[in-house]
């Protein structure tokens, strides 16, 4: 990494102070509000804010090693509160303030979180403190402290206290996409370190600057977003990721205004922009400035990035500013990486030995397949093997198992879980090499990158084949119009009648496409029988908007099997196959 001033402290809290005292007067972050206001703060006024919520915090807490939560909508606000739980040596709890909209839908993964993180305060502003202060006290039972950080002078405070790099910085709530939320515990030298392996993956020098719209909660937005460009010294300007989803070109015309130099986000964020950009739009655009366009979180899809890439060039994007990468919370982010300005490596799988052996290899010219691209390399302190989940046995280059990892920037373990965090950060080879992170995820390595295939908790095993959801459900919204992309969930369930795992499809319906139900549906039926030779047990079509995603907008598979099994779907349309002359209802396993 050229940019000589990234040689920061060791813990956020004095990176900020060395940024403030060494360029005050620079901007470190710029907040574009829903209304398309402008909000600044220079480190120096970031530095103040945070040492009078450093200072509220520790005239109140108990002890520094409870967690405080975060409470706030996308902002200044928040970053003051983040920054604010650095210097008190408090550990911070981000989490998406409750919804009004949609109380039903947000509030129990909030209760999860405060329960989980024991929480006894809450750090908000003073619009959402009455939302929240009755509902703590009929959901737990218990009236945690609240404090409204905008009242707080800023004034800075008195002494504040040093900070271990071995401490917890921060619980970063795993986005749920498999299972209910679970608190990872990151210290200050995880956070450094895994910004440290941004910063020079990214290749970020003195003239970068950040354009972003993630959500500023967790790993990609949080670490990604806001921690890395302030350990680089580089200025970063955010939106609000409603923003975004409302208008998925202000996204473009952000990063067109201030000339950002790094910018990305998931599939799907491409695929908005894809669905939603006129040509009027484009043509105002100047992407030219973009050196680095990150896409990870889920699935990356090589059509997407070709498309995007053609749709944008005329404006100046450039298809080699793709950069596909892997990572996760447990691992602070930041995984595996290509190289900046490279463009990305695809390649066809033959279907047939990767789904009945777990071997991949190129396809030939007709032979079926499906389409991988490589998330790069790792860093030169990380280490990547690909594993035998059941034997523990590392496999050779080509062969699909779990992927695990080895780095200094993979979390203590998860909050208060003792015997989960030594299962899933303590893994160790069938030889007693270790200990590895185990991530749950699938993928191989060939020429030392690494491709990933889809979740173990989400795979698919019918009649002794392995299919991956997202392939199903990328073939479902390549061939199938009507259906809304990344809204859907391909899942297995029991028929207890034929002793077999069947598979199941839910889709929410695009309202813009006005096809008949039984069309989308027997497309769907089609698309899956032609792609994989596995009948649908069911199909069904829900209204938009009613598929269960994570706050980072992943697809909840196993909460859509849940639904589906339970009947809480408002069903638009729905097709069964019978069995033995009779429609079966199949059972939770």
């Amino acid at each position: 990494m050229s940019n000589s001033r990234a040689q920061v402290a060791g813990t956020f809290a004095q990176a900020l102070r060395e940024r403030a005292e060494q360029s005050p007067g620079s901007t470190a972050f710029r907040f574009i509000a829903d209304d398309g206001s402008v909000e600044e703060i220079t480190y120096a006024e970031l530095d103040t804010r945070a040492r009078a919520v450093a200072t509220g915090l520790i005239e109140t807490a108990a002890t520094r090693t409870t967690p405080a939560l975060l409470l706030f909508a996308p902002g200044l606000d928040y970053l003051a509160g983040l920054f604010g739980c650095f210097y008190a040596g408090v550990p911070a709890v981000p989490a998406f303030p409750p919804d009004p909209t949609r109380l039903a839908r947000t509030l129990p993964r909030l209760a999860a979180i405060i329960e989980d993180a024991g929480s006894d305060i809450v750090l908000t502003t003073t619009d959402i403190r009455p939302l929240i202060e009755d509902w703590l006290k009929e959901t737990l039972g218990r009236a945690p402290r609240v404090i409204a950080t905008d009242l707080l002078k800023d004034e800075g405070g008195g002494l504040l206290p040093p900070i271990r790099q071995d401490s917890p910085a921060l619980l970063q709530y795993t986005s749920g996409s498999t299972s209910l939320p679970r608190g990872v515990v990151l210290t200050h030298a995880q956070l450094m370190g895994n910004c440290r392996e941004i910063a020079r993956g990214f290749g970020m020098h003195s003239d970068s600057s950040g354009g972003l719209w993630l959500p500023p909660y967790h790993d990609m937005g949080l670490i990604g977003g806001i921690l890395t460009p302030l350990f680089a010294g580089i200025p970063a300007t955010l939106m609000s990721p409603v923003s975004f989803l409302r208008r998925p070109l202000s996204w473009l015309r952000m990063v067109s205004r201030y000339r950002s130099t790094i910018t990305g986000g998931p599939n799907f964020a491409y695929e908005l922009c894809l669905r939603r950009a006129t040509d009027e739009e484009v043509e105002e655009l100047d992407l030219s400035s973009i050196e680095l366009t990150f896409t990870g979180a889920e699935p990356v899809r090589a059509e997407t990035m070709r498309r995007f890439a053609e749709r944008f060039g005329p404006c100046g994007f450039r298809a080699k500013s793709f950069y596909p990468c892997y990572g996760l919370a447990e691992a602070t982010l930041f995984v595996t990486g290509g190289t900046p300005l490279d463009g990305w490596r695809s390649m066809p799988v033959a279907s047939a030995p990767f789904e009945s052996d777990g071997i991949a290899r190129q396809a030939g010219p007709a032979e079926p397949s499906r389409m991988l691209v490589s998330s790069g390399r790792p860093g030169p302190d990380t280490r990547v093997l690909i594993v035998d989940p059941s034997t523990h046995e590392p496999l050779g280059s080509g062969r699909v198992g779990e992927i695990w990892v080895d780095s200094p920037s993979v979390a203590s373990g998860y909050w208060q879980r003792t015997e989960e965090s030594a299962a899933t950060f303590g893994a160790r080879t069938a030889a007693g090499d270790g200990s590895y992170l185990r991530t749950g995820d699938l993928g191989f390595s060939l020429d030392d990158e690494l491709f990933v295939a889809g979740r173990i908790k989400d795979l698919i095993v019918i009649n002794g084949r392995n299919y991956h959801p997202v392939d199903i459900e990328q073939s479902c919204e390549n061939s199938v119009p009507g259906i809304r992309r990344n809204c859907g969930a391909a899942f297995s369930v029991e028929d207890e009648h034929l002793a077999t795992e069947r598979l199941v499809l839910v889709y929410e319906i695009d309202p813009g496409a006005e096809r008949p139900y039984q069309e989308v549906i027997d497309g769907i039926r089609r698309a899956v029988s032609i792609n994989f030779s596995v009948p649908p047990y069911a199909v069904v079509l829900i209204p938009p908007r009613a598929i269960h995603k994570t706050s980072s907008g992943k697809v909840q598979r196993w909460m859509v099997r849940r639904g589906f099994l339970a009947g809480e779907f408002e069903e638009l349309a729905r097709w069964e196959a019978p069995v033995h002359g009779q429609s079966r209802t199949p059972q939770a396993t």
